[in-house]
């Protein structure tokens, strides 16, 4: 039977998820509900769900699981709301802001004897699976060292509301590093310690884009721009740059470096994508994994940009898990490490000092194209 869902918060991202839902097997989106009705209201008549108060969805006894949408700054609150009502909880990331905060999502899930699971999942796509099929057999080695980017001007001239992504709690790292860190994570195991620096690039940003704060200047409280270098407990030393101050980059999302050769891994935003491999001194090798399961491009996130976005998965295979009573792969306690690195980032920048890692999560099991292939519905919808 489908884990019956339901949906706390109606904003930006919602759709993406509400879209891939009959992609999906093992999760039925049933509900909505948001602080502002007529966002829930929209939702519901849009996806064909029931629209709720939040108390009201968290009482209702026919919902398994929320998925929590909200602000990252709402997220421990409202994932500590639905634990406490007897649900399941898939978190958008980040799963906290605090690692108090984090901890306490997770010490109740245990007593309740529920399960939290966090974005993002994209490390169950094709792409990064292959990349770690590929470390784990051994292709290029031992990982020494490599490069991480996630370089642009930031959210302003796309996101109708984007002040939230210039407080604290907001800022590059906190938004996109998820990707990155849980995608290294998967592929060389856990980070052990950190280094960073960091600046502020500018201290007002005007609203581009169509919505409600278009034309408004928005402050800027957390830092920009952060370099980083990521020591990982397997002995690979990686550099990460996250900023939303570069107008132009032609740097690769992650390139790494092994004693036996270099891998090329495709934008861990996606799901799918092209990975490259090559020996020493020769050329690369290309793997396209655009034809696996949740590796095609479709069209539906952010109108007709196509690229291979599948959000739900994650969820499917954590609702498939707690059906077959083992671990799902995004857990809460992989999404408690990736925070902390991510917040010891800002303080080694903030503070221009090293920050040991405490927390050692182990590597999820590796998701083989069968397994996922058994997560797709029978009939998918035309534009997937």
């Amino acid at each position: 039977m489908a884990l019956r869902i339901g949906v706390i918060g109606c904003g930006n991202i919602s759709d993406t998820y509400l879209r891939n839902g009959p992609l999906l097997r093992d999760i039925d989106y049933v509900a909505c509900a948001d602080l502002r009705p007529e966002a829930a209201a929209a939702k519901a008549a849009e996806f064909g769900l029931e629209a709720l108060d939040i108390p009201a969805l968290l009482a209702r006894e026919d919902i398994d699981a929320v998925l929590n949408l909200t602000i990252p700054a709402a997220h421990a609150a409202v994932s500590l709301q639905a634990l406490e009502a007897g649900k399941h909880v898939w978190s958008e990331k980040p799963l906290a802001l605090s690692l108090a905060d984090a901890q306490a999502v997770l010490d109740l899930a245990e007593a309740k004897g529920l399960r939290v699971g966090a974005a993002p999942d994209t490390f169950l796509g094709p792409a990064l699976q292959e990349a770690r099929a590929q470390i784990d057999a051994g292709a290029i080695g031992e990982v020494v060292t490599g490069l991480a980017t996630v370089l642009s001007l930031g959210m302003e001239d796309w996101h109708p509301n984007p002040g939230f992504f210039y407080l604290e709690g907001g800022g590059p790292v906190l938004d996109m590093g998820p990707y990155y860190i849980a995608a290294l994570v998967n592929l060389l195991g856990p980070v052990a310690s950190v280094q960073a620096s960091g600046r502020i690039g500018r201290r007002a940003r005007l609203v581009t884009a169509e919505g409600p704060m278009q034309g408004q200047t928005i402050p800027v409280e957390t830092f920009t721009t952060l370099n980083a270098l990521l020591s990982f407990a397997s002995g690979a030393e990686i550099t990460l740059l996250a900023s939303w101050d570069v107008p132009h980059a032609d740097l690769r999302p992650i390139e790494l470096h092994g004693t036996g050769g270099t891998l090329r891994i495709s934008d861990p935003n996606d799901f799918g994508g092209v990975i490259a491999r090559a020996a020493p001194g020769g050329e690369f090798a290309e793997t396209d994994t655009g034809s696996r399961p949740f590796g095609s491009n479709n069209r539906l996130w952010l109108g007709e940009y196509p690229f291979s976005c599948y959000r739900s998965l994650g969820l499917a295979e954590m609702a498939r898990s707690i059906g077959a009573g083992v671990p799902h792969r995004c857990s809460g306690e992989f999404a408690r490490h990736v925070l902390e690195v991510m917040l010891a980032i800002e303080t080694a920048a903030a503070e221009r000092r090293a920050i040991d890692i405490a927390s050692r999560p182990e590597r999820p099991a590796p998701f083989s194209p069968a397994e996922a292939a058994s997560l797709l519905a029978e009939r998918l919808p035309e534009d997937a």
